[in-house]
């Protein structure tokens, strides 16, 4: 073999060693970055710590905007469709509102997640479970050249990468290659909680909302065949508070005497406004990067929304043939993000501050003023949005001005 063909043959080797889009963590927002970019046609690796399919703390809940996200022809595992609401104060001042039109659905995590994988394989990404990532290099021995990432496994097996998106959670490494930074974290408790089937009839297509004792808390139940998810969420630095809520809230259900299959906990982050999406070849996305509604702290319409941006742009990422164009490719990324999911975060930061001063001006709007109804179950459905509806009704503008002050 000629000299000029063994290099040809090194390079291509090597070409083949490194691939388009690594994908590190395989929740929604991975599974939607790996099957972006493998639809483009990209040779993409998803890593996920975990063995699927795998628990996940998460009310499962999908609105509207999380199922336009979804691939096509995803068929949703649902496991109840919502048509009404009970709202309640801290237990008291109870209402029901009802729809005749399916409001949203409700899912387990790990049907839904695996299902996503599932795409994201069918699409032409491999899939790699039980690894750690212990750290990523653009710079350094472990890195061939500029254009190439490297990625660090536990045991120290290192995958190279064109283009690196992080969906490994709010307290992942990748974020923190990153500098994501966060400016809320709240604390979600919740319990699984099998009931005898007149108990599971009766919450059946019905989910409730409780507003909490806590300022910015909130309690749910949410029906899942003969299984009640119930939960709660309250800023971090109570946990003692928040477990307390939980207890009270399931005792004041009367589910009290049925022992939970599943209890667990998990922090949420909401990233700053100042926060960083990417850094050289990596790019953020779901909870990585702090993307999550900060008044409902709804994460699941976020994570797919942001993942299919993250996926596309890394293939652009990847095809950039230095430092200039990749940057610029990853600054497209942030801007697409905040355009749309960080103008969504704004708008959701003020009704957080409403909701911790006036829990109760918004729990009797919510159900005694049908307008605000009818707008809650269009942000449900996914027809609106809370930036959209205060964007285009000088009405609910002006009402969300004079309660800021």
């Amino acid at each position: 073999m000629s000299s000029e063909n063994a290099d040809a043959g090194r390079e291509n080797e090597e070409s083949s060693a490194v691939w388009d889009v690594v994908v590190v963590g395989a929740g929604p927002a991975g599974a939607s970055a790996a099957y972006a970019a493998a639809v483009a046609g990209r040779r993409v690796l998803l890593l996920e710590k975990a063995e699927l399919p795998r628990y996940k703390t998460c009310g499962g809940g999908i609105i509207g905007f999380s199922r336009d996200a979804l691939p096509p022809g995803f068929e949703l595992p649902l496991k109840d469709r919502i048509h009404a609401v009970t709202f309640s104060l801290d237990g008291k001042f109870v209402r029901t509102r009802r729809s005749r039109r399916m409001l949203f659905g409700l899912i387990n995590r790990p049907e839904f997640d695996a299902g996503l994988v599932e795409e994201a394989q069918k699409a032409g990404a491999e899939l790699r479970t039980g690894v750690s990532v212990v750290r990523v290099e653009q710079h350094g021995p472990a890195v061939p050249d500029r254009r190439t990432v490297a990625v660090v496994l536990a045991g120290g097996e290192t995958v190279l990468a064109r283009a690196v998106v992080g969906a490994d959670g709010s307290a992942g490494r990748i974020g923190a290659h990153v500098g994501v930074k966060l400016d809320q974290v709240d604390l979600g408790l919740e319990a699984e909680i099998p009931v005898p089937a007149t108990v599971a009839e009766d919450w059946a297509g019905r989910v409730l909302i409780d507003w909490g004792p806590m300022p910015g808390s909130y309690g749910w139940v949410f029906p899942k065949g003969d299984t009640l998810t119930v939960g709660v969420i309250s800023a971090r630095g109570d946990g003692a508070g928040t477990k307390r809520y939980l207890e009270d809230f399931i005792a004041r259900l009367g589910l009290a005497g049925f022992e939970p299959s599943i209890s667990s906990g998990h922090l949420t982050r909401c990233r700053s406004d100042d926060s960083p999406l990417s850094r050289g070849r990596v790019v953020v996305c779901g909870d990585a990067a702090g993307l999550l509604e900060p008044w409902t702290r709804e994460g699941i319409s976020f994570a797919l929304r942001s993942g299919r941006l993250a996926g596309e742009w890394a293939v652009r990422i990847a095809e950039a043939h230095d430092a200039v164009d990749a940057r610029r490719q990853a600054l497209n990324y942030a801007f697409a993000i905040k355009a749309g999911l960080g103008v969504e975060m704004g708008v959701g930061r003020r009704m957080l501050k409403l909701f911790e001063r006036r829990p109760g001006v918004l729990h009797a709007v919510l159900t005694g003023f049908r307008p605000a109804w009818k707008a809650f179950a269009g942000i449900t459905r996914g027809t609106t949005s809370l930036a959209e509806l205060v964007r285009t009704h000088p009405l609910a503008q002006r009402a969300l001005s004079a309660m800021d002050r």
